[in-house]
């Protein structure tokens, strides 16, 4: 019971970020607007990490099951891919380590300061 009260929760807040989306003028996802609204919950206090804690973790354990369905569109879609299939390989492990680059120094700099300017 413990499990769907909290995934209720989970729910309500992306019910309401997709409300937002319809009501807001704005070109962003209602599933942005809930992620926002949940963090804000979360830090303010409103909503309490316990409350949502398990379901969340559930949530993450699977999430690589859920890109399945994506993944079978794409071979579903093989034939109209295959023209672009170097342009988006490139495209893909260029922004790839891009992002792992960034990321890593991002990280560094955050080490950095919270040892008080020391290095690591």
């Amino acid at each position: 019971m413990k499990y769907l009260k909290q995934f209720g929760i989970i729910l309500l807040i992306t019910c309401i970020g997709e409300i937002l989306k319809h009501l807001l003028p704005l070109p962003i996802p209602g599933s942005i607007y809930g992620l926002v609204l949940m963090f804000l919950l979360l830090v303010t206090g409103v909503l309490k990490l316990e409350s949502v804690r398990d379901t969340a973790m559930f949530l993450i354990e699977i999430m690589p099951v859920m890109f399945i369905p994506a993944a079978a569109g794409l071979i579903d879609s093989w034939a109209d891919l295959q023209p672009i299939l170097f342009q988006g390989l490139f495209i893909t492990l260029t922004s790839t380590i891009i992002v792992m680059a960034v990321t890593g120094l991002c990280a560094q700099a955050i080490i950095r300061k919270s040892k008080g300017g020391e290095q690591a």
